[in-house]
């Protein structure tokens, strides 16, 4: 109640000290030809007396007299409109206390309309519990699920080589639970198709199949939550959430859990913490990173409602990589000769895994794709090798050069 008996003192205030000016500028403007009457007038009275005592003759005296007389008429004409002009503007005074009254009556209109009068006053620790609160009941993840699937969206092209490549996968690994490359292959693939939600099924069979503290468990579980956020439409639900927490407690670094993270803070009200997880991200990943345009196409408006307006030019550059090639190189290969068959199994399996992985997250160039469908060539995964291989040629289509170093990797390929 104190805040409107404020505002409406001040108002009161300010549209009294307004018509205060404008009619003491109106009793104080006398108009100019109002001197030049009574200066007129007085000369008159000076040639009379004049006349009178002989200074002037009464010819002299007459002549003067009709000049005099010619210039106080036309004064006077010039008063006149003067003094009508200044009517038009004494009428106006009117309109100013009319038009103060309906900008304060509109203020108040338009307060009861989008504001909230009866609102206390929150100190910040206040608004953050409060916003802690809400994002601790927003949604849950079957809910984005089904909200999302009644929204419309863009149809992906025909693919009837993956659809029924798919629907083998299903098949198989129906009778293969315990296939891990199977359950990745198929999450993967229902990914593309778009059925995010078999997606996600799929990728919970394949992190639930891995070593939850080992290299490919960690970057599953991050890819499990980047599936759930889709199938959610780009929401971050609480059980995304925990997914993305789960993944950093394992491994602080990881890149797109700490993406999608600071995505969930700017979906729940926390610009601030969002702010500060995606400027650490920028200075620590590399200029392939697949998270690098979705934060600068974001961060800018995040830094402005954390209170830190920037620029995206001022923030911290990716880090240059070397040009060099990572994976599994022909050096690299012929050194796992001299290894027991299980040692160097198991060192292939991992490059190649490492290779995949980060292909399938980062991307890569088109020698790096043809480096993982050799390898899976001479490891006899032919059939995954080929599918690579698809992928990497849709990728690639009108680039320079690409099509030959993959038609070299398909050569390569057992037949």
């Amino acid at each position: 109640m104190a805040f409107w008996i404020a505002s409406a003192g001040l108002s009161v205030v300010a549209i009294l000290v307004l018509l205060r000016a404008f009619t003491r500028a109106q009793t104080e403007n006398v108009p100019t030809e109002a001197y030049d009457v009574q200066v007129y007038r007085d000369q008159l009275e000076e040639l009379s007396r004049d006349e009178a005592r002989g200074v002037l003759s009464a010819e002299d005296a007459e002549r003067a007299r009709a000049e005099v007389s010619r210039r106080l008429i036309e004064a006077d004409r010039a008063l006149q409109a003067a003094q009508t002009a200044g009517t038009g503007l004494r009428s106006g005074m009117l309109w100013i206390p009319a038009g103060l009254i309906a900008t304060l009556g509109l203020a108040v209109f338009t307060y009861a309309q989008i504001g909230v009068p009866n609102y206390p006053d929150m100190p910040l620790q206040d608004r953050i519990a409060r916003i802690e609160e809400n994002r601790a009941a927003r949604p849950t993840q079957a809910e984005a699920e089904v909200e999302t699937a009644r929204a419309p969206r863009p149809a992906l092209p025909d693919n009837p080589e993956l659809e029924a490549l798919v629907e083998r996968l299903r098949t198989i690994m129906s009778e293969r639970r315990d296939d891990p490359t199977g359950w990745r292959l198929l999450a993967e693939n229902e990914l593309r198709l778009g059925n995010f939600g078999a997606a996600v099924t799929a990728q919970e069979t394949y992190v639930a199949l891995l070593d939850p503290d080992s290299t490919e468990g960690v970057q599953a579980r991050a890819n499990l939550a980047e599936m759930m956020i889709l199938a959610a439409g780009g929401y971050v639900s609480p059980e995304a959430e925990a997914v993305l927490q789960e993944t950093l407690a394992r491994a602080p670094r990881n890149g797109t859990a700490r993406y999608y993270l600071g995505l969930m803070y700017a979906q729940g009200g926390r610009p601030d913490l969002a702010f500060d997880v995606w400027r650490s991200l920028l200075a620590e990943s590399s200029g392939t990173a697949p998270w690098l345009e979705p934060i600068r196409l974001q961060i800018e408006e995040v830094a402005f409602l954390a209170g830190s307006p920037i620029s995206v030019d001022d923030l911290p550059q990716p880090i240059e990589q070397p040009a060099e090639l990572r994976g599994p190189d022909a050096a690299q290969m012929e050194a796992a000769e001299g290894m027991s068959a299980e040692d160097r199994a198991a060192m292939v399996e991992g490059m190649v895994a490492n290779l995949a992985a980060r292909l399938a997250n980062e991307g890569g160039t088109v020698e790096e794709y043809a480096q993982l469908i050799t390898a899976l060539g001479v490891m006899g995964r032919v059939d995954e090798a080929r599918q690579v291989l698809a992928e990497a040629r849709r990728n690639f289509a009108g680039q320079d050069g690409a099509t030959t170093v993959l038609d070299s990797a398909e050569a390569a390929l057992p037949q």
